[in-house]
């Protein structure tokens, strides 16, 4: 019986396998080893947009054999080779549950499939460092500024996106909430539910959404037929990101001795604050007082009553932000960018609302 010869693996796939265990695995290796071109690898492997035009069978094939062979892209190679640093800075006021939180995993997720990193800059409201993070984040070499609830106050030099920016400067685009309608779908709530004294707790005098909310509400409660009594107001101060501030801010409304059967918070936090303000009071919420929250933090559905609330978009809005800065960027920081961009507020209904009851008072419980 004739020998044959062994059948051997192909000269590409053994080479893979040595340089694997070299610890030497280049782009090319994986080329030859998966019968792809570099390119293609690198958009997988970089999660470039250009890979959404690659099957998904083999973008897996892909990421299978860079597991196998241990490559990893090399970060500093992809930026001397663009001359660029695929890298963006963010700016927040702090980083804690609630509002930033959700707009900064919206601009994580966004960033990290573009194969962008990112740095984050945490100013407390101090202008100080407002004014100065955008300089020290472009001694970074970073390519844009996303600021979350944070001031422009001058024309950026770089490509700049904003959420909750309501100020117009050239090269700004802004990621707005329709806050006219997020009042709206509040105020009728209540009013439907037979609520005409309305207390509200407005936001801090350092967020960016507060003058513009205050506004929308003021009209939808004049389009609803409510009187907004002053001495029912509450503001909240401090930056503490907890409910402590509601709950301050509630018991000197109640304080007031005024009558009101609902109240409307600025946030979630406050109105979460303020559910235990009233209780502090021996009122119950909704029977005697009904409340209503702002943002859907993850937080509000599981309040005990859970929280009826206005839900802001705020991952989609952070999703928004990232995917706005990258498309400028790629045009150059000019192009067709939006100077504003509007997403939609939804009303969420749980267990904090409930009718009117005349008998409701602040400081008195009307319970027997």
């Amino acid at each position: 019986m004739p020998d044959y010869p062994a059948v051997s693996a192909p000269k590409a796939r053994r080479s893979a396998d040595a340089a694997g265990a070299a610890g030497r695995v280049t782009l090319r290796d994986l080329a030859d080893h998966l019968g792809l071109s570099p390119a293609s690898i690198s958009l997988v492997l970089n999660r470039a947009p250009g890979a959404r035009a690659i099957p998904p069978s083999t973008q897996e094939r892909i990421r299978a054999a860079a597991r196998r062979f241990h490559y990893r892209p090399n970060p500093i190679a992809r930026s001397l080779r663009h001359q660029r640093s695929f890298t963006v800075g963010v700016m927040v006021p702090e980083i804690s549950e609630g509002y930033a939180a959700l707009v900064m995993g919206g601009i994580e997720d966004y960033l990290l499939q573009a194969g962008f990193l990112y740095f984050v800059a945490s100013h407390r409201h101090r202008d100080d460092l407002i004014e100065e993070y955008p300089k020290l984040l472009l001694g970074r070499a970073v390519e844009g500024l996303i600021a979350v609830d944070t001031p422009c106050r001058s024309v950026p030099p770089l490509p700049t996106v904003t959420v909750s920016g309501h100020r117009q400067l050239a090269g700004v685009t802004n990621i707005i909430l329709n806050h006219d309608r997020a009042a709206a779908l509040a105020i009728e709530h209540l009013a439907a539910l037979g609520h005409r004294r309305v207390a509200f707790i407005k936001g801090q005098a350092f967020s960016s959404d507060t003058d513009v909310r205050w506004r929308a509400t003021v009209r939808a409660a004049r389009h609803a037929g409510l009187q907004v009594d002053e001495r029912l107001v509450g503001q909240l101060e401090g930056d503490q990101p907890t409910p402590e501030p509601g709950r301050r801010v509630t018991h000197a409304l109640l304080a007031a001795g005024l009558p009101f059967s609902a109240l409307f918070a600025f946030n979630d936090m406050s109105a979460i604050g303020a559910v235990q303000a009233l209780r502090d009071a021996g009122l119950r919420v909704p029977h005697d007082v009904s409340v209503v929250g702002f943002d859907d933090i993850p937080a509000a559905a599981y309040q005990n009553p859970a929280l009826t609330t206005v839900r802001q978009p705020l991952r989609r809005m952070g999703e928004l932000a990232a995917a706005t800065l990258l498309d400028r960027i790629e045009r150059g920081g000019v192009g067709a960018a939006a100077r504003r961009i509007s997403v939609e507020p939804e009303l969420v209904v749980r267990k904090t609302t409930a009718p009117a009851k005349s008998s409701a008072r602040p400081g008195r419980s009307t319970s027997r």
